[in-house]
């Protein structure tokens, strides 16, 4: 019966509780007075005169607008915490002296007297009935909801009319506790927005330890990078998890809003400034061009092909090695556009497949993003490597040169900066390879554009240590280093999609494009930054007590500590974007020679020599 009674008090109107507890204030008011009274006269006969009645009547009279005052009717009763009863005890000690102030004024005009020891038993009786009742309301509502209620405890950052909105949807939604505001502006400080106080970024970490937040939603959709970036700041490393609403120009108001709160991506946290694509560029380079994406399934190519659809060229063609990845990506494309999708099931290294996916689709323009990418997987599988990553972009160069291929863009990579691994060897013979193409289409005349893009590492790719890290966080760690002083370039994958596009409208022939990647980023403080964001908390010597442990595994075979972008920074020339350079063009790499002895070595299944002709043909 219990149960049922605060399961229905649960499920009622904010305004129809509160008026529930007035109501009970009111009775439990008069009945402490009526209490005191009949205590000191040692008669607990009921009130009978008119006079009795108004002398009662006037302990609530006197009280309810001091507990207004004083907030006491803010306060939701399943999440009052324990120093709430210091704030009732003003508003009993108040409300009492209040009273007692009232009654010396009547008693001078002679319309009542009152003995000296009423208002102290009113006091301490009132005292007990008011902080009473709601602890003891607040255990029922937890025992009786514990069970089917997981309410979260929600701090919003940001009071405008998003943080207002989404306040609202969240009330329809009914899972979730607001604690309130959090606000840049002072003249919000202290008020109410949607019956939810404001505070201050000084009062954050206060709020976390009273309310026990769960969550940080941020609801400024119009925050710059840089500002977002101190808030993360300020909010992380307290075991709260942070999300956010999507920006402005992505933003749909109401009922949609809950829908759209999404985790904080790491790429936030990087502090580089995104320039919006050139659409002349992106338009000029796909629209109503037959396109072919090589690696289509990859993270890269995946990327490349969903912005290639939206972009209306003539026909996709998708070719990858793997069948999952292929059937994933087709299905993807044709349910969101309505593009002419052919999907080719192949491997570059088989010429003959690449030739037929070339010259049966007329393709036009190819990005070659096919690849063996992980470091240490390369490392361990040497000949692979080299034949996927070498003699594959050989293949699909030269056929694409044969086959009339309009524009040639080869995904490469900053490994290929003087490597010290297999990985970045072979996509520093793949740049000479297309720079060789390059300069045989230019002797024909041709007016084909062999280029290749290099660029650091793609936030979230397959791989990568972003999701390695998810994955680690996720399962409670711990998340493993191979070195705390080892820093890396970082970009979005959406981003890095957009330039390789727009680099491709900007070759001249046998260009080395480099993505302009902001500042290198220390792989520890990637790896802190994810686990605040998660909601959890670093545990090392300055936190013994934190929940995730970060731990250095050591270097592993042909990793470096830092990637460069440049063989001479001094010679990168500028393009017309501004997040696009163009590396200055040397001479023709004459890799024939050293191609044939690559084969012979390759075929004998000799990788001793394999890795020496590898790193001798690039030095």
């Amino acid at each position: 019966m219990t149960s049922t009674l605060v399961t229905l008090v649960g499920t009622l109107p904010r305004l129809w509780k509160r008026v529930i507890i007035v109501g009970f204030d009111i009775l439990a008011l008069a009945f402490a007075l009526w209490a005191s009274f009949s205590l000191r006269y040692g008669s607990w006969a009921p009130p009978n005169t008119f006079e009795q009645f108004m002398v009662i009547g006037t302990a609530p009279l006197v009280a309810i607008p001091i507990f207004v005052r004083l907030g006491l009717y803010r306060a939701v009763i399943r999440y009052l915490p324990e120093r709430a009863l210091w704030t009732i005890l003003q508003a009993t000690t108040l409300a009492a002296g209040c009273w007692v102030l009232l009654v010396f004024l009547s008693a001078m005009s002679g319309f009542v007297t009152v003995p000296r020891s009423v208002p102290i038993l009113y006091w301490a009786i009132a005292t007990m009935l008011i902080g009473g009742s709601r602890f003891l309301a607040k255990r029922l509502l937890w025992s009786a909801g514990s069970a089917h209620i997981k309410n979260r405890q929600i701090l919003v950052y940001g009071a405008g009319e998003a943080g207002a909105q989404l306040v609202n949807a969240l009330r329809r939604q009914g899972s979730e506790r607001i604690v309130g505001f959090i606000d840049d502006n002072a003249s919000l400080h202290g008020h109410d927005v949607a019956g939810i106080r404001v505070f201050a970024p000084s009062h954050f970490k206060k709020l976390v330890e009273q309310y026990s937040v769960d969550e940080v939603i941020l609801s400024v959709p119009t925050l710059s990078a840089a500002r977002k970036k101190e808030v993360i700041a300020l909010v992380s490393g307290h075991g709260v998890k942070i999300t956010t609403l999507p920006p402005m120009s992505e933003l749909v108001s109401g009922k949609y809003l809950v829908s759209q709160i999404r985790e904080i991506e790491i790429d936030e946290l990087l502090g580089r400034s995104s320039v919006p694509a050139d659409p002349e560029l992106v338009r000029e380079m796909v629209e109503g061009r037959s396109i072919m994406v090589t690696g289509a399934g990859g993270s890269i190519g995946s990327e490349l092909c969903r912005l290639i659809v939206r972009w209306a060229p003539q026909r996709l063609v998708l070719f990858e090695n793997s069948e999952f990845a292929l059937y994933q990506i087709e299905r993807e494309l044709r349910a969101t556009k309505d593009v002419a999708v052919v999907a080719v099931l192949g491997s570059i290294t088989d010429q003959r497949s690449v030739e037929n996916a070339i010259g049966g689709h007329g393709v036009q323009v190819l990005f070659h993003a096919a690849a063996y990418k992980h470091v240490p997987l390369v490392e361990a599988n040497a000949l692979e490597g080299i034949r996927n990553n070498v003699l594959g972009t050989r293949n699909v160069a030269t056929v694409a040169l044969a086959k009339g291929v309009e524009n040639f863009v080869l995904i490469s990579s900053d490994k290929a900066v003087r490597p010290t691994n297999v990985m970045g060897a072979t996509k520093r013979w793949a740049e000479l390879i297309v720079r060789d193409v390059a300069a045989m289409a230019a002797e024909r005349q041709t007016g084909q554009k062999f280029s290749a893009v290099r660029f650091g590492n793609v936030l979230g790719s397959n791989g990568s240590v972003v999701p390695l890290f998810k994955e680690q966080i996720a399962s409670g760690g711990p998340v493993t280093l191979t070195d705390a002083g080892m820093t890396r370039y970082f970009m979005s994958i959406h981003e890095a999609a957009e330039l390789i596009v727009q680099a491709g409208r900007l070759s001249e022939g046998g260009d080395v494009f480099l993505l302009e990647m902001g500042g290198p980023v220390l792989i520890r403080d990637l790896a802190e930054n994810m686990i605040r964001l998660a909601g959890f908390t670093v545990r090392d010597e300055a936190n013994r007590d934190g929940d995730i442990d970060i731990v250095v595994t050591g270097k592993r075979p042909g990793e470096k500590m830092y990637e460069e972008l440049f063989y001479d920074d001094a010679t990168a020339e500028k393009t017309r974007h501004p997040k696009i350079m163009r590396a200055a063009q040397g001479e023709s790499a004459g890799l024939a020679d050293w191609m044939a002895q690559m084969r012979t070595v390759l075929d004998a299944e000799n990788e001793t020599d394999a890795r020496r002709l590898l790193f001798e043909a690039i030095r």
